[in-house]
């Protein structure tokens, strides 16, 4: 009886945790001029919610129910471990963009304040998206890139439309 019960517990996890996976793969709805900080912050807040929740799934609570399940030779055990799983690669998947995307973060002052003068950045920033294509395990698909460009470009726009305006 306790073991069902149990079961139960970790079934409405699975679930809740099955819906913030999904959640996450989903498409991000964007204004169509937003910059590349807003890259940065995305996976930032992406990484502070599965670290979250795998802290939660590493608390002692649920380590001990887990024990249980273990011990009664649970058949949800599967799942969860499969989700577990999940977690961890998405959390180490932000974890990871945050720290590439961070590199890229001193390019995104001058990109926003210079004026179209800003070529001179242009070089050094290439470099270090190169850098990040080339060695990112995650951030390296073209998706990711080319939200990268989209945003960087948008944000070379911007700037110069605001230099027309102010001139």
């Amino acid at each position: 009886e306790v073991t069902e019960k149990l079961e139960e517990v970790v079934t409405i996890w699975t679930k809740q945790i099955r819906q913030v996976l999904v959640e996450s793969e989903q498409i991000r709805r964007e204004a169509d001029d937003v910059g590349p900080s807003a890259e940065l912050e995305h996976w930032k807040t992406r990484m502070s919610s599965f670290n979250s929740l795998l802290d939660e799934i590493k608390s002692s609570r649920v380590k001990k129910i887990i024990s249980v399940l273990q011990a009664a030779r649970s058949k949800t055990l599967k799942q969860w471990k499969e989700l577990d799983g999940s977690i961890t690669i998405a959390a180490n998947e932000a974890k990871d963009n945050v720290r590439y995307l961070y590199t890229l973060d001193k390019f995104f002052g001058p990109l926003a304040n210079a004026s179209p003068v800003m070529m001179e950045h242009i070089p050094s920033l290439m470099n270090t998206i190169c850098m990040i294509y080339c060695t990112s395990p995650y951030y390296n698909t073209s998706e990711h890139m080319t939200s990268l460009f989209l945003k960087i470009t948008n944000q070379m726009i911007n700037t110069c439309k605001t230099y027309l305006c102010e001139g």
